[in-house]
C-alpha cells in the first residue's frame, strides 16, 4: 500500500508560482509511475505531469508545458510540481497519483491505483 498526501496550494495572483509537495509513504519501492493531476469544478480530472520511476523523462501536458515541471526526491520521498506564470485557468483541485503496477499513458487517470486527499490551487486574474 502506498499512502499520497498533497500540500502547498494556496491562493495567487496571476503570474505568480506555487510548487505543491507530495509526501509518499509505505511500500514506494513498488512505485512505478508517478503523476499529477487537476480537476476543476464540473471538468474532467486532467493530467498536467507525470514520471516512471524506472526513467528520468518527465512528462507535462500542452496546457502547462514550460510553465509547471515535476520532479522527486528519493531521500525525502516527496514528489513536486514546480508551476510558474499561473493563469486563472490553473484554478483547480490538484493530485498526487501513484500507481504500482502496469497502467495506460501517464496521463490518463485510470492508469494509477493510489491518490492524495488534493489541494486547491486558486488563481485570481
Amino acid at each position: 500500500q502506498v499512502q499520497l498526501v498533497e500540500s502547498g496550494g494556496g491562493s495567487v495572483e496571476a503570474g505568480e508560482s506555487l510548487t505543491l509537495s507530495c509526501a509518499v509513504s509505505g511500500t514506494t519501492s513498488s512505485i512505478k509511475a508517478m503523476g499529477w493531476f487537476r480537476q476543476a469544478p464540473g471538468q474532467e480530472r486532467e493530467g498536467v505531469a507525470g514520471m516512471y520511476t524506472h526513467s528520468t523523462a518527465r512528462f507535462t501536458s500542452d496546457s502547462v508545458k514550460g510553465r509547471f515541471f515535476i520532479s522527486r526526491d528519493d531521500t525525502e520521498n516527496t514528489l513536486y510540481l514546480e508551476m510558474n506564470t499561473l493563469k486563472p485557468d490553473d484554478t483547480a483541485m490538484y493530485y498526487c497519483a501513484a500507481r504500482d503496477g502496469v497502467g495506460y499513458s501517464w496521463s490518463s487517470a485510470r492508469s494509477y491505483n493510489y491518490w492524495g486527499q488534493g489541494t486547491q490551487v486558486t488563481v485570481s486574474s
